[in-house]
């Protein structure tokens, strides 16, 4: 994979429009926006975990203004007030007041204001490693969507590859076959000045002319495959389909070659052999979060401040006030529970070791896939063009008996029409080489690698 350029692989085809296309993918495409708003979100998530290792410092202030009185004229009434009647005892005895008709009686009290200042301190300690497992899980879990971030844009980006080389195959059919209509033509021409020189039959005009329309039908057709191809384009940058506009250009002739270098490069090639790498990484922590639910919950709070009634002075020493705590909890009895938990635990991080398992094996077959169909199609590739080159030479000489009279037209319809069916082989042959390439270059990981993965 040395020979892959780093990053933007899809310079090896040496296309252009290709590089103007490709870098749109990462910027502009929807479904990456997705997977790249949810990596994000897992980088978050490590950081709201890693806010539990330590302390929560809160601080409180409070402020009351408060004040009683009752009183009046021209009625009566009544308060009733206590008054400490020792030094020691909390008994009081009660006094009535009553004021008669026309005359006043109460108290009153003037306003005061009262306050606090508190600063508290809660923190559980990571005692038992708990926190710091999930955390550990959190950290695989961001690097597990980073990997998927990467392999779900190699793969947007290879679909983009695909869909352009097919858009290409289908100008390089439109153009053999406005090449095709163009000869059919020429072929009709002839066949009716042979009518007219009475030396041809009306039926070869009229297979001449059938198998024009043939190929205009044909010409239709491939122009609408090549619409549907630009529109998958324009969706894939991030476009309306109707808002991109691809002129017609040649398909690459030259197919580079790619290099597969060791199985052990694969493997840190592959974003999606790291996803299922650290995804084990990611249960095998989630052991330990499970296992730490046997030992108990342990905390610690101080709190500090200062209460005063009224205000005045608030922040002297004699108004101070302090604790400190520690809180430790366990469940003794829990059915099972927390066993369960734990053998689950166990069995999802086997199962990720399965699904790793499975994930390189399945890389293995799709490189080697890859490798085969490159082969076997160069080899036919050059069949192929041998083949057109022969059926090129049989039309050829084909018309030229026709002319003298020598052989039927059947003759020269039947050499055309392999010449098209060889020419269109051909033609998806090399189509099919240049998806084999895109497919082998996707399969060995596009140019990422695992350094790439986040650090923490």
């Amino acid at each position: 994979m040395d020979g892959v350029p780093k990053g933007a692989w899809w310079t090896i085809y040496g296309d252009p429009d290709l590089d103007k296309l490709e870098p749109l993918v990462a910027v502009s495409n929807q479904t990456l926006a997705e997977d790249y708003f949810a990596y994000q979100e897992s980088l978050e998530i490590v950081k709201e975990v890693q806010g539990e290792l330590y302390p929560t410092v809160s601080l409180t202030g409070s402020a009351t203004r408060e004040g009683s009185g009752s009183g009046g004229g021209g009625g009566t009434g009544s308060v009733i007030s206590t008054t400490t009647t020792g030094t020691t005892s909390n008994e009081t005895t009660p006094v009535v007041t009553t004021g008669g008709a026309g005359g006043t009686s109460g108290f009153s009290s003037g306003p005061r204001t009262s306050g606090t200042f508190e600063g508290a301190i809660d923190w559980t300690p990571d005692i038992w490693g708990k926190i710091r497992r999930q955390i550990e899980s959190d950290k695989a879990a961001a690097q597990v969507s980073a990997a998927d971030l990467a392999n779900a844009t190699l793969s947007e980006q290879a679909t983009l590859a695909t869909d352009y080389v097919e858009l290409r195959a289908s100008d390089a059919n439109i153009q053999l076959l406005q090449q095709t209509v163009t000869a059919y033509q020429k072929s009709l021409q002839i066949t009716v000045n042979q009518f007219n020189a009475g030396v041809a039959a009306q039926s070869d005009v009229i297979t001449a002319r059938t198998t024009l329309e043939g190929a205009q039908a044909q010409l239709i057709s491939a122009a609408e495959d090549r619409a549907q191809y630009q529109h998958a384009i324009a969706v894939l940058v991030g476009h309306a389909p109707s808002d991109l506009t691809l002129t017609p250009g040649t398909l690459m002739t030259n197919v580079p070659y790619v290099p597969a270098g060791v199985p052990s490069i694969l493997l840190e090639r592959r974003p999606d052999i790291a996803a299922a790498e650290r995804t084990m990484a990611e249960e095998n922590a989630l052991i330990g979060v499970a296992v730490g639910a046997y030992y108990p919950d342990i905390s610690l709070s101080a709190l500090g401040g200062f209460s005063a009634d009224p205000i005045g002075g608030l922040f002297s020493v004699s108004n101070s006030l302090w604790s400190l705590g520690a809180n430790a909890s366990d469940t003794l009895f829990e059915g099972g529970t927390r066993s369960a938990e734990v053998g689950a635990a166990q069995f999802t991080y086997d199962e990720s070791i399965a699904s790793y398992r499975q994930t390189v094996l399945t890389a293995f077959q799709q490189v080697e896939d890859a490798l085969s169909d490159l082969r076997i199609l160069a080899q036919e590739a050059q069949v192929e063009q041998a083949a057109v080159a022969d059926a090129t030479q049989s039309v050829q000489i084909a018309l030229n008996e026709y002319e003298a009279g020598t052989q039927a037209y059947t003759t020269v319809v039947t050499a055309q029409a392999t010449l098209l069916s060889d020419q269109e082989t051909a033609l998806t042959v090399q189509e099919n080489r240049l998806l084999a390439s895109i497919a082998l270059v996707e399969a060995l990981g596009g140019g990422w690698q695992s350094s790439d993965l986040p650090k923490f």
